[in-house]
């Protein structure tokens, strides 16, 4: 990537933690100002502290709630207003609601569907037609591993949203094949971050065996590269053991292939525990 070519902002949702803070990490790095968004305006602004003593960039926090229905496009006003214009825009924002569909009341599920799906499409809606007016931009949308394998007990909105997030991605590239814009889908599959601490099931992923984890800042660089390297990885997989799984459930016939997710999820999904 040409950082001196750079005339705008990377925007990073889900900034305060996880694969979320590691973008801020790694696009800072590369010299792109970042704008940060996250409930937790205490982390962020110690994020961007951090960010501007390690990188000598500067970063601006925005803390706002997703799941609010009009926080969106309070948060683009609020960009308007500053003059910031967003080139590099990583939707990460994303939870899993833990335990079978009806545990959870209607507005836990509602909320996450906000966060995950609506606030990713409205918020490229309303940034996009800036990119494509500048002739470039990059967009990741960080899915999931999930969203390419079958659905599995539990959780039982996260790898339908995932799913979505893949095919919305592919789309959207398609429509910006001409336009300076890449688009990815980065699927990742189990990352060490306090996903798992929000999930309840840390005691369980714990057991898991090394080789299916990779480290934050693995999945974050082949997220960057995807979109930034040509041509860009519309579905990007970090990692061999995932992108073995990926192609393991396409092939296998599709009742074959929900036996072994399901059996497989017993492994992760909290109180999916023999």
């Amino acid at each position: 990537m040409n950082t001196e070519q750079q005339k705008g902002w990377a925007l990073v949702t889900g900034a305060s933690a996880g694969i979320g803070e590691e973008f801020c990490n790694q696009l800072a790095a590369l010299s792109w100002p970042v704008v940060l968004v996250a409930r937790r305006e205490d982390r962020l602004r110690l994020l961007a502290e951090r960010l501007g003593k390690e990188h000598g960039v500067e970063s601006r926090c925005y803390p706002f709630d997703l799941a609010l229905p009009d926080a969106s496009e309070k948060l683009v006003a609020a960009l308007e207003a500053d003059a910031i214009e967003v080139e590099f825009l990583v939707n990460n924002a994303g939870y899993g609601v833990p335990g079978t569909f009806t545990e959870s009341d209607w507005q836990t599920h509602a909320d996450s569907l906000q966060v995950m799906l609506t606030s990713v499409c409205e918020l490229t809606w309303r940034l996009l037609p800036g990119m494509q007016q500048r002739s470039r931009g990059y967009i990741v949308n960080v899915a999931s591993l999930a969203g390419l394998a079958p659905g599995s007990a539990r959780h039982t909105l996260y790898s339908a949203t995932k799913a979505f997030l893949i095919k919305y991605s592919e789309s959207l590239a398609m429509e910006n094949l001409h336009t300076g814009i890449s688009v990815s889908a980065l699927c990742p599959g189990f990352t060490y971050s306090e996903f798992h601490d929000v999930l309840g099931s840390r005691e369980l992923t714990s057991q898991m065996a090394s080789y299916m984890w990779m480290n934050a800042d693995e999945v974050v660089r082949f997220g960057i590269d995807s979109v930034t390297k040509q041509p860009p990885l519309v579905i990007a997989v970090p990692g061999r053991v995932n992108r073995f799984i990926a192609t393991l459930v396409r092939l296998m016939p599709r009742k074959m292939a929900l036996a072994f997710i399901q059996r497989q999820s017993k492994g992760y999904r909290a109180g999916d525990a023999d």
